[in-house]
């Protein structure tokens, strides 16, 4: 499991926060959404290697925008408190560098 910042909105992951899925939806929306983003990603690897053709990959990824989008883990930020996004940010770029130090070693 990846350390999740104190306000839910971000997990990190080698020192790069990633945006959590929206807590608010419904669990049965959020497990269909999911069961979604799989069945795309299978399908980015599908077009990539099997059928080499990029108009496949092409509409693929887009699955996955979308579905992601849906989410709330890409496009428009779920909170409503005028905080910025820090999707895909270094931690120790952004206010929650106190938060997370690095680990040294």
């Amino acid at each position: 499991m990846y350390p999740t910042t104190p306000d839910g909105r971000y997990f990190v992951v080698k020192g790069q926060l990633w945006r959590c899925t929206n807590p608010s939806l419904n669990e049965d929306v959020r497990q269909r959404l999911v069961d979604e983003l799989m069945e795309a990603r299978r399908e980015v690897v599908k077009a990539a290697k099997a059928s080499g053709d990029p108009g496949q990959l092409k509409l693929a990824r887009a699955s996955v925008q979308t579905t992601k989008v849906a989410l709330g883990e890409r496009g428009p930020v779920w909170w409503d408190d005028g905080s910025p996004d820090f999707n895909t940010c270094q931690v120790a770029n952004t206010p929650y560098a106190d938060w997370y130090p690095p680990v040294s070693g």
